[in-house]
């Protein structure tokens, strides 16, 4: 089991970062919250990972914080939640909003993320309660922004948080919709990241 990876970022286009630990490249998926940490490309980072072994392939997934990666493997043992509807929650919403739903007992916000219908929010709500009972928030991390995204424009850093939206569950016609509301309400944004994150934040 690779339990964390230490390397360079080379690449991140979310919800797939390519990090270089030592000449290896190794191809990961993360969730949003963890990309709002993500330094620039070209810069270190350390991931706690978790490795999901399939028949047709090894997956690999990387996380900012541990308590992202417990929250990630608790989710993935509920009936009816793979690792892609995981990371959709966790992008959707933070770890701690997520614990909030839970605790409010609130299946209506669950719902709005993709891949989360009535009953697998019925189910989250009653296998998780448990589960996240000790919860604590972890400490509050350094600087979330990271360095400036390069970007050739406004139109490929929304085309950027279009295609993550998309991978993350969400229908062409939603995230184009998401997309154009967010930044006629922020109209300077100029980091996919931070449209991405505006974006999610307006569906919960």
């Amino acid at each position: 089991m690779i339990g964390r990876l230490k390397g360079i970022v080379l690449e991140k286009k979310a919800p797939d970062l390519l990090l270089d630990v030592n000449g290896v490249g190794y191809e990961l998926q993360a969730p949003m919250s963890t990309f709002y940490q993500l330094p620039a490309t070209g810069q270190g980072v350390l991931l706690h990972t978790h490795l999901v072994v399939r028949e047709d392939a090894h997956l690999l997934f990387g996380f900012y914080e541990q308590q992202e990666r417990a929250l990630f493997r608790a989710l993935i043992k509920v009936s009816g939640v793979g690792p892609k509807v995981a990371l959709a929650i966790l992008s959707g919403v933070t770890a701690d909003e997520f614990v909030r739903l839970v605790r409010q007992d609130d299946d209506t916000a669950l719902t709005r993320i993709p891949g989360i219908g009535k009953k697998t929010a019925e189910r989250l709500l009653l296998e998780m309660r448990d589960r996240l009972k000790d919860w604590q928030s972890p400490t509050v991390p350094g600087d979330r922004a990271g360095a400036p995204q390069q970007a050739s424009g406004a139109s490929a850093v929304s085309e950027d948080a279009e295609t993550a939206l998309i991978a993350l569950g969400y229908k062409p016609a939603e995230a184009a919709r998401m997309i154009v509301r967010t930044l006629k309400d922020n109209p300077t944004l100029e980091r996919s990241e931070e449209i991405i994150r505006l974006a999610l934040k307006g569906m919960v």
